[in-house]
């Protein structure tokens, strides 16, 4: 759908992009924590604790989020996690991330975060936990929204992996309350996936979910090792999937959703502007995706902008989006009750907008 289609569809329904996303009850499922922090939190956070060698200001601060490549975006993205030193920085961090979702219509979400990366700093992990899950509960008596929680492998590769598997597999294990999976993130091509076949195993054995990231930096191969050696139940990101046909249609067949998140994928270089990312291709091929931020601040975007992104950037009819909010929620994690309370609110939200037309 061109700019000017997408303006007829606005005076046909009566209704602006922003109202009709605005009216969409959404789920996001590809959200990193130490990603969603905001920038003046950052700040206050790098003041408290006399981290020095960061920007001081906003205009610093966008520019420190200017990424070359995706390294790029991981040296400094674990620059800026360093302002996280104690329980109430993540009590802060978790509720700000869920408030600023519940503020996009987001009802559910599930926030991956990394704790081996604060462990092996000397943060103590039930301090640790012990913040996010105070952040977290408060957000859910404040406005609803329901959190919950996917513990990352930093699959780096400067880091012992082995202990960082075991750990994090360790702590999401003893923290079964809000803790749902386990995923594996960091540069594809430095760290292959089959290495961490035994975490996930034990992961598997132990009935926690498994979405690994694969596919975002590097080819089909990635994606393929996620699903024969990790047991992948989601893909996060997954968008080179349309390198190989044959994975196209096994990730059809099974009907194993990928997380897209196409702004990050500009940002971090690995798709060079809207009108090349692959996600319009992905839903012609039938292939099950949802629409997500990934690291909203750092990448100068909302979930809501995601949406916008959609209709707008990516030509994407309404029915289309209203079917990526739809596809959020049949592939979350999500308990019986609030699957079925969602699937009757964005029916209502879509009869709503098929009423206004």
């Amino acid at each position: 759908m061109s700019v000017s289609d997408a303006g007829r569809q606005e005076v046909a329904d009566g209704l602006s992009d922003e109202e009709f996303v605005d009216a969409l009850p959404k789920v996001e499922l590809h959200v990193h924590l130490e990603g969603s922090m905001r920038p003046r939190t950052l700040l206050a956070l790098a003041r408290r604790h006399g981290v020095d060698d960061l920007p001081t200001d906003i205009e610093g601060l966008t520019k420190f989020y200017e990424f070359r490549d995706f390294d790029h975006f991981i040296e400094v993205y674990l620059a800026a996690v360093r302002v996280l030193r104690d329980a109430d920085d993540f009590a802060v961090l978790a509720r700000e991330t869920a408030l600023g979702l519940a503020g996009q219509g987001v009802r559910y979400a599930e926030i991956t975060f990394t704790p081996f990366l604060h462990i092996q700093r000397g943060i103590d992990a039930d301090e640790l936990f012990g913040g996010i899950e105070r952040g977290r509960l408060d957000a859910e008596r404040e406005t609803g929204i329901q959190v919950r929680w996917v513990t990352d492998i930093p699959g780096l590769p400067n880091m012992n992996l082995r202990p960082a598997s075991e750990g994090t597999v360790e702590f999401a294990l003893n923290r079964r309350e809000s803790v749902i999976a386990l995923g594996l993130g960091g540069p594809e091509v430095d760290v292959p996936r089959p290495q961490f076949a035994e975490a996930f195993t034990v992961a598997r054995d132990a009935g926690l979910h498994r979405v690994p990231h694969a596919g975002e930096t590097t080819g089909a191969r990635t994606i393929w090792d996620a699903l024969e050696y990790l047991h992948a139940e989601r893909i996060g990101h997954g968008i080179r999937a349309l390198d190989d046909p044959a994975l196209v249609e096994h990730l059809r067949a099974h009907h194993i959703p990928l997380e897209v998140c196409p702004t990050s994928n500009l940002r971090t270089g690995v798709v060079a502007d809207y009108p090349d990312h692959p996600l319009p291709t992905l839903i012609e091929l039938a292939l099950p995706v949802s629409l997500n931020s990934d690291d909203p601040p750092m990448f100068g975007t909302t979930l809501r902008d995601e949406y916008l992104h959609a209709l707008r950037s990516l030509g994407l009819r309404r029915d289309q989006v209203v079917g990526l909010a739809a596809a959020a929620v049949e592939h979350s994690f999500a308990p019986a009750p609030l699957k079925d309370a969602l699937r009757a609110e964005i029916a209502a939200a879509a009869d709503r907008v098929q009423a206004a037309s």
